[in-house]
Order: C-alpha cells, then structure tokens, then sequence
C-alpha cells in the first residue's frame, strides 16, 4: 500500500486548498516560507499581490521556489502536497485575466472589502500587482496517511 497520491489526485488536493506556503530565497539563500492565497490553472500555481513585496523581489532575483498543501488534524489524517519549481513573472494579458478570474472565484467570500480596511492596509494593496507562475518540476511529493488505514471507524 502507498500513501502517494497521483498525479491527478494530487492536482487536485493543491487546487481544493484553501492556503499554500510558497518558500522563496533570500538573496543568502536563506528559505523564507509564507501563506498565500494561490489559484491553480492548467496545472500550475498562480500567486498574485502588491508588487512592492518582498516575495515577488526574491522570486525576480532566483526563481527556485516550491509550495507546500496541507491537512488534516491527526497523523493518521496528514495528507500534504509538495512542490518544487520555477516561478516567472506573467506577462500576458489574457493569462492574468483567467487568473484573475480564478483567484475572485476562489476567494470572494473571504476578502475585506477596501472600504472596511485602515488607511496604511488600504494603500498597502492600492499599488499595482504582480502575478506569478510555479512550473513545477518533474515529480511531486504528496501523501496521504488515511490510505494507511489505522482501524479506526469515523
């Protein structure tokens, strides 16, 4: 027995989650791991926000990256989806917009409205954005320990 996911399920575990940690690098190397609100298109992982932030920085200077997917409350319930990859910066217009669109579908009911926010949250997202792109590599990590089977009846 395996606790793998495939291929498939595994795309869809990343897609159904609702916050991922992407992990960038410090210009020292040093990781720096964040929750982000992500959306998942064609089989790539699309982050977007405010421009200025440190993230989108780290990932113009070296676009290694990976993002993680977890669940579960037990270890018998742990499933997780890991992957590693490049990120590049999007450019095209008509990519955007289908992320754009994902990213409203997906996370409309959990945004602050602009008005309800204080003046420095305000202007902090009131700045341009920036769309990123994860192409991960050949192979993703993921598990699943409820396939282990614990005899437990839920």
């Amino acid at each position: 027995m395996t606790v793998r996911l495939t291929d498939d399920e595994a795309w869809a575990a990343l897609a159904a989650a609702h916050t991922g940690v992407l992990t960038t690098l410090r210009a020292d190397g040093t990781p720096v791991s964040l929750p982000v609100w992500f959306a998942v298109v064609d089989r790539r992982i699309y982050v977007s926000g405010p421009s200025p932030t440190k993230k989108f920085v780290r990932i113009r200077r070296d676009p290694r990256c990976s993002f993680l997917v977890e669940s579960g409350r037990s270890w018998a319930e742990l499933r997780a989806v890991h992957v590693s990859g490049t990120a590049r910066v999007v450019d095209d217009p008509d990519l955007r917009h289908r992320v754009d669109g994902a990213l409203d579908e997906k996370y409309r009911a959990f945004r602050t409205e602009r008005a309800d926010m204080s003046g420095p949250t305000r202007r902090h997202y009131e700045v341009p954005s920036t769309t990123i792109e994860i192409v991960p590599d050949e192979r993703i990590l993921s598990w699943d320990n409820r396939r282990l089977g614990t005899g437990r009846q839920d």
